[in-house]
């Protein structure tokens, strides 16, 4: 599973899930920064990606349209990097059985 961090979360991110999932990205890296809302979806769409968000925005996007792409709604607030990073860390195993569902298009983590 290839993922998108929105522009609402830290770009260091990335590197540090590598592992888990490769091929991953950020928003920043395809200048993609303040872009409308519809222009991130269509672009991980044609490229494959996963959008990560804090956005409720996509949320509604993703109730709307469905998949792909697949949204995982991250509602956690304000806080470190590093706890996005170790909840997408710690939930490996439940975004690879939601990338795997053809049915599945919202996955909410708190």
């Amino acid at each position: 599973m290839k993922l998108l961090l929105d522009e609402n979360l830290s770009d260091r991110i990335v590197p540090q899930l590598f592992d888990l999932y490769p091929g991953s990205s950020h928003v920043k890296a395809h200048q993609l920064i303040r872009t409308d809302d519809a222009v991130i979806w269509s672009f991980a769409q044609q490229h494959g990606f996963a959008i990560v968000s804090k956005d409720a925005d996509f949320h509604q996007r993703s109730l709307v349209h469905g998949a792909p792409p697949k949204f995982i709604f991250l509602r956690v607030g304000n806080g470190p990097t590093s706890r996005i990073t170790q909840l997408l860390r710690a939930e490996f195993a439940m975004l690879s059985a939601f990338d795997a569902d053809p049915n599945a298009a919202i996955l909410i983590l708190s």
